[in-house]
């Protein structure tokens, strides 16, 4: 079970982190934007308001045969994850479970990408990514898993390019209302996945 999270400057980084992520994708050459909407075009980014009831401090249950998963990408491709384990917190009533990818054996970060009730409504439609550091993520031997930092990926501003797909076992089958939502113009023509 999650347990009680004592930092209580969580949502003050939280929203440095967004307005940091603002002036980036509006300013930065290195923008995921196509440059249309970079500097005075730049509709701005929407967000859910921080909300503690999506933050969860929570144990790695590691999965004792960390298999290699192949995941398809927006553009008909490919990526692999090796599958590390799962996370297990409370969400409107129930338990929930969501699977933790690395990139690698030896990298020590996770990639905890989600779909829930919300896409294609207030949300991105293909579902958003979690991505949980050790550095910053992690205390006392637990991780920080908050869905106020999910967010969408890059084909969700710019369907140039190629973005991992959500996972079957990571489908949440409740309202996730935190976070980035869905990015307010349309980015391009699409490769042909689901927004």
């Amino acid at each position: 079970m999650a347990t009680i999270d004592d930092d209580t400057h969580w949502a003050e980084r939280l929203e440095r982190r967004r307005r940091a992520k603002v002036e980036q994708f509006r300013d930065s050459s290195q923008s995921p934007l196509p440059p249309r909407l970079r500097g005075e075009a730049f509709p701005g980014l929407a967000y859910y308001d921080p909300d503690p009831e999506y933050r969860f401090v929570v144990p790695l249950h590691e999965h004792e045969t960390k298999e290699r998963v192949t995941v398809e990408t927006t553009a008909d491709g490919e990526q692999t994850y090796v599958r590390w384990g799962e996370f297990r917190f409370p969400l409107d009533d129930a338990e929930r479970t969501l699977q933790a990818y690395r990139p690698d054996r030896d990298v020590e970060r996770f990639w905890v990408p989600f779909r829930d009730e919300t896409n294609g409504e207030t949300t991105y439609g293909a579902g958003r990514y979690l991505d949980l550091e050790p550095d910053t993520h992690r205390t006392d031997g637990e991780w920080v898993v908050d869905f106020n930092e999910a967010y969408n990926p890059t084909c969700a501003y710019n369907y140039a390019y190629e973005c991992p797909m959500i996972p079957g076992e990571n489908w949440l089958g409740v309202r996730v209302e935190a976070g980035e939502k869905d990015f307010p113009a349309d980015p391009a023509e699409p490769h042909g996945h689901d927004r």
